[in-house]
């Protein structure tokens, strides 16, 4: 299983300083002669150097990921399509995500692809294979090789984000807020070449508060493939939990929490229908203790019941607006207000022209000139009542 020796450090560390290596006579302390050219194979099937195609000159955020791993893989690439979307347009533009699997005997380009369909992934975020080898050199390279590792599933969890052209590299955890990592890469290693569109204003920053144990989980190990309500706008591959304690027995949901991984082994039914209603992305096995598990459930709870009452607010200031401002079945306004009801009656009554020959196009300009002025006296009738 993982352990949490494998998300260290959590706060940015560079992995490299210019003092533990020469200049790269491009400009860069690590260029070429640090980084191994390995080739690598994407999931579309096309031929890479690692160097060369992949990082030369580009703002890059890296993780090791397998696609059969059964815990914190399935989250880490999660919170990184959020990332995906918060960046949006400039991902392949001026920002490069890759995804490198540690397993390649079974993730093929073939699998890794399908991988990438099940998340949603967008262009610019390539998911690399290449000789296990090689694979090991890079993970040592970027500092993400844990000491004493025997199995896949001890690999390190740290993304990997740099500017190789200015040499600043660091590691950061996928249990980081989406938008954190985001800013990290869009605007820190560009050195903040791109202004915001707003300026922040400090006046409006959300009240400090205590954040419960169980907040503090569920930011972290679930809203990257859960929400509550309507949550934040992402999208998620995973169910809405608000009111699951009403539609779940809550035994089989501390059970789902703990050991989703041999539940599926079992061929829980629940489980099983869940698993292929999305898209066969494994919930993934954070190892929580009873302790915290309760703690999430909690404060689930507490969301739901809080998103409940909020969705009950907005459906009653619905209902007290006036019916010519409500949108239709369609999704329109309605087009025609009570007050000029009767010009739509008017209207009715009043003959179609059918074709040119039974009216050609001066007496249709003179219907049209004719139907403003009748509008016009109508609406003055109306306003003077």
């Amino acid at each position: 299983m993982f352990r949490l020796r494998t998300l260290l450090p959590l706060l940015a560390l560079p992995l490299l300083t210019p003092a533990d290596h020469a200049q790269d006579p491009e400009g860069s302390p690590w260029g070429r002669d640090y980084f191994p050219n390995v080739e690598l194979t994407t999931h579309e099937g096309q031929k890479v150097r690692f160097f060369d195609d992949l990082i030369a000159g580009k703002v890059v955020c890296i993780n090791f990921i397998y696609t059969s791993c059964p815990d914190a893989c399935p989250m880490e690439t999660a919170r990184l399509v959020e990332v995906q979307d918060v960046l949006g347009e400039r991902i392949g533009r001026d920002v490069f995500m890759y995804s490198i699997s540690i397993d390649p005997a079974h993730d093929t380009p073939e699998v890794l692809k399908e991988y990438t369909e099940r998340f949603g992934i967008g262009p610019g975020w390539l998911f690399l294979t290449a000789p296990e080898e090689d694979v090991l050199l890079l993970r040592e390279k970027l500092g993400v090789l844990s000491t004493g590792e025997t199995e896949k599933q001890d690999h390190s969890l740290s993304l990997v984000l740099g500017n190789q052209a200015t040499g600043r590299w660091m590691r950061r955890s996928p249990f980081e807020n989406a938008h954190v990592l985001a800013n990290e890469i869009g605007d820190w290693l560009h050195n903040w070449k791109n202004a915001p569109e707003v300026e922040p204003d400090y006046r409006k920053a959300p009240k400090l508060r205590q954040v419960t144990r169980g907040e503090s989980l569920w930011r972290t190990r679930c809203s990257a493939c859960h929400s509550i309500g309507q949550g934040d706008g992402f999208p998620r591959v995973g169910p809405n939990l608000a009111g699951v304690l009403e539609k779940r027995e809550r035994t089989w949901v501390e059970r789902w929490l703990k050991e989703p991984d041999r539940m599926l082994a079992e061929k829980d039914p629940l489980a099983l229908e869940l698993f292929a209603q999305y898209r066969n992305v494994p919930m993934p096995n954070m190892r929580l203790n009873d302790f915290e598990i309760d703690s999430v459930l909690e404060f689930v709870a507490a969301e739901s019941a809080r998103v409940a009452v909020e969705e009950a607010t907005a459906a009653a200031q619905q209902e007290e607006v006036a019916p010519c401002c409500r949108k239709n079945e369609v999704g329109v306004i309605s087009a025609a207000p009570p007050a000029l009801e009767p010009h739509a009656r008017v209207l009715a009554r009043l003959p179609v022209p059918r074709s040119d020959a039974e009216h050609p196009p001066g007496m249709r300009v003179g219907l049209v000139l004719g139907l403003t002025v009748l509008l016009a006296a109508a609406t003055f009738v109306l306003r003077a009542r």
